[in-house]
């Protein structure tokens, strides 16, 4: 426990000095109360903005800053240095893990401000969000190992921060595009969410969201088996 606090408290120092990591925490949560109070349209779906970014924030924050941390401080030493001091691995990825986690769900309190849910609605929302923070956590840790550097990382995170964020936005508008993003957890979160208040939570989403933990979970062990956090 001393260790994984060490590792917790050294991410928020360098948070505050990291504005590229820090910007991932607001961007979306600031963008949604903007959109929600400045934007009425007739026939809007109610709360548009603010499901539409939850969902953004849930495929884009967490796998974006858990690759960014864990690229940087490989390519600083600062991992290396950290084993040499008796800091075991599962210990820096639990701290960092968990802080990333705890920021997003700061976020996601803003988000469930502006949904206005409560009871039921409220708990399918924030369970909703968990499991995409956590997926999308496991899937930024992979591309992290498995990348040597932070540039290596930055290339990498992109095209995929992409897919898990913007399909939800753009399968609203093309069909094609819905059928092929089905697949992905980011897509059933937006399903879940959507859906509070007229409909039930589908066995559908429920299996999808469980492979994608499966195939993350896979991944995970492959890149740490050859990468390793050295």
């Amino acid at each position: 426990m001393k260790n994984i606090k060490a590792v917790f408290i050294k991410q928020i120092l360098d948070t505050v000095k990291n504005k590229t990591v820090f910007i991932q925490f607001l961007m979306f949560p600031i963008m949604a109360v903007i959109m929600e109070k400045a934007i009425e349209v007739e026939n809007m779906p109610e709360h548009f903005f603010a499901k539409l970014f939850a969902v953004m924030f849930v495929g884009m924050a967490p796998l974006t800053c858990m690759s960014a941390i864990i690229s940087e401080e490989k390519e600083k030493n600062t991992l290396r240095a950290l084993m040499m001091s008796n800091v075991k691995p599962w210990q820096y990825l639990i701290s960092t893990g968990t802080y990333i986690f705890i920021m997003c769900m700061a976020g996601t309190v803003v988000f469930a401000v502006l949904t206005a849910y409560t009871g039921a609605g409220l708990a399918r929302f924030i369970f909703s969000m968990i499991l995409g923070i956590l997926l999308s956590e496991i899937i930024g840790a992979v591309i992290g190992i498995f990348c040597k550097n932070q540039m290596a990382a930055t290339s990498m995170t992109m095209p995929v921060m992409m897919v898990f964020s913007f399909a939800p936005m753009l399968s609203m508008f093309n069909e094609g595009i819905k059928k092929i993003a089905e697949i992905t957890y980011s897509q059933q979160i937006s399903n879940l969410i959507n859906g509070i208040g007229t409909s039930e939570i589908s066995a559908k989403s429920i299996v999808v969201i469980a492979v994608n933990f499966v195939i993350g979970l896979a991944l995970f062990a492959v890149a740490y088996k050859k990468k390793g956090l050295e």
